[in-house]
């Protein structure tokens, strides 16, 4: 079992930046991929971005590209995402995952575990 804990979100300027984390707590983190997914009122839970257990390999969905990093630092069980340029759009709470399956194929299947969630408001 992996327990995913969410941390740093809250409230921002649109235009402004924010970072959230997640620590991977109990089971080990090697061999995972990890993902955000973020969901906002009214809206289905949809893929943000992932990165492969290496860093080598990461996906991101196309309204996130150039203004999202995801990254991770094994040494510590922790996943990264770095936002940029932030929209209103952008208002969703964001949901930590961890799965075996690669970045790309967690944009269309469900990831095993998931943490609590963040809330990540911009406004406008």
């Amino acid at each position: 079992q992996v327990q995913l804990v969410e941390s740093g979100g809250g409230l921002v300027q649109a235009g402004g930046s924010l970072r959230i984390s997640c620590a991977a707590i109990g089971r080990t983190f090697s061999g995972y991929t990890m993902g955000w997914f973020r969901q906002a009122p009214g809206k289905e839970r949809e893929f943000v971005a992932a990165i492969s257990w290496s860093g080598i390999d990461s996906d991101y969905t196309d309204s996130v590209k150039g203004r999202f990093t995801i990254s991770r630092d094994n040494n510590k069980s922790t996943v990264f995402l770095q936002m940029n340029s932030l929209k209103p759009e952008d208002t969703a709470v964001y949901y930590c995952a961890a799965s075996v399956l690669s970045p790309q194929q967690l944009r269309i299947a469900l990831p095993r575990y998931w943490g609590q969630g963040t809330q990540v408001t911009v406004s406008s």
